[in-house]
């Protein structure tokens, strides 16, 4: 792209006017001194000043200062080449000190960003080291047993394999879960788009966690009674797991005899809105930023009474905006959490 220059002439036409009154002051004192006073050969004098003077100074701009403001423009677009190579290039002292300033603060909110990465790059090493570092040594504990004299007690034997294997059903269970969110974060996983009743999606769900929400007696349930299917358009199999992966969270930390409310809304006339609301522990507001971070954990001692990969809520983010749509929280401590998220009603079924 060819360097433009936008000129600047008021410092050459000052400076000349300076060099013009100066010059012409002293040519009239001299033409005075002299007795011989003529205002037009003075008016052409301090004509000619001006001319010389601006021509001169101008060039002295264009040559002399254009060449050093084009080297710090060459020296910074070896550091951006998007943001400052591609402008023209100016002897305009405010415009270039305005972009100098402009490329300062983008530079500091660049540094202030990677920052915060290299922050959040370090918690999650540490995150996915602690998620993996057990079950391996519990796979390790179990195996190191056997071969030192364990193995030749049948019963003990069995036992400790089954622990062995169920640690390793973990460390599998992660990496799926590792797998599928690069995937969604790089666009990678395909979208099987369809249209499904979103209310029979969430009985199924229901049905498939009964049991698990028996053992604290909590109680699973939509807010009224939906008689009509309402449709919705989009991957049942990953919006299926979105309700799974949020229920199961609900059901981990909630509270004995609790209860957690489904329900779907209207949200305009090509969007509903399914909330999954919960009497449970809570969250406090601290954490809810962070909260669908991969490996975020609110109890930070790094106990593990629930099971599960701590990847759930980051995967739930994920798939609901591989969808383009959106996810809310609200929580308040020992009240109780409600996750919300948007979906786009099927075009044929639109009421």
């Amino acid at each position: 792209m060819a360097i433009r220059l936008r000129k600047s002439y008021k410092f050459a036409i000052r400076s000349s006017l300076l060099i013009t009154i100066f010059l012409a002051g002293l040519f009239t004192a001299f033409l005075i001194y002299k007795e011989q006073m003529d205002w037009s050969f003075i008016v052409l004098f301090a004509l000619a000043c001006f001319v010389v003077s601006f021509t001169i100074l101008q060039i002295r701009v264009e040559r002399f200062i254009y060449r050093r403001v084009k080297k710090i423009y060459d020296d910074v677009s070896l550091l951006e080449s998007s943001t400052f190579s591609s402008k023209p290039v100016t002897t305009d002292m405010k415009t270039l000190t305005q972009e100098i300033e402009k490329f300062a603060e983008d530079r500091k909110i660049e540094i202030d960003t990677l920052k915060i990465r290299e922050e959040y790059r370090k918690d999650f090493l540490g995150n996915v080291s602690h998620e993996l570092k057990t079950p391996l040594f519990t796979v390790q504990g179990y195996i190191l047993t056997l071969l030192d004299g364990a193995m030749n007690d049948k019963k003990i034997r069995e036992k400790y394999l089954e622990r062995a294997n169920k640690g390793v059903e973990r460390l599998i269970y992660i990496v799926k879960d590792l797998d599928l969110i690069t995937k969604l974060e790089v666009g990678g996983l395909k979208l099987d788009r369809e249209d499904f009743d979103i209310i029979e999606l969430i009985q199924n769900v229901f049905d498939l966690l009964e049991m698990r929400a028996a053992k604290k007696e909590i109680s699973l349930t939509f807010d009224m009674e939906y008689i009509n299917p309402i449709y919705v358009n989009a991957d049942r199999e990953k919006i299926q797991q979105v309700v799974s992966n949020l229920l199961v969270n609900s059901i981990k930390y909630g509270h004995q005899n609790g209860t957690t409310e489904v329900s779907v809304e209207n949200l305009i006339k090509n969007k509903v809105i399914i909330r999954v609301t919960d009497n449970g522990e809570g969250i406090p507001k601290e954490h809810i930023p962070r909260l669908f971070e991969r490996f975020y954990r609110i109890d930070q001692s790094g106990s593990r009474k629930e099971g599960g990969s701590g990847l759930g809520l980051s995967i739930v983010k994920h798939i609901i905006e591989a969808h383009d749509e959106k996810i809310y929280v609200e929580s308040e401590e020992d009240v109780g959490s409600e996750f919300s998220f948007t979906l786009e009603k099927s075009e044929n079924k639109l009421a």
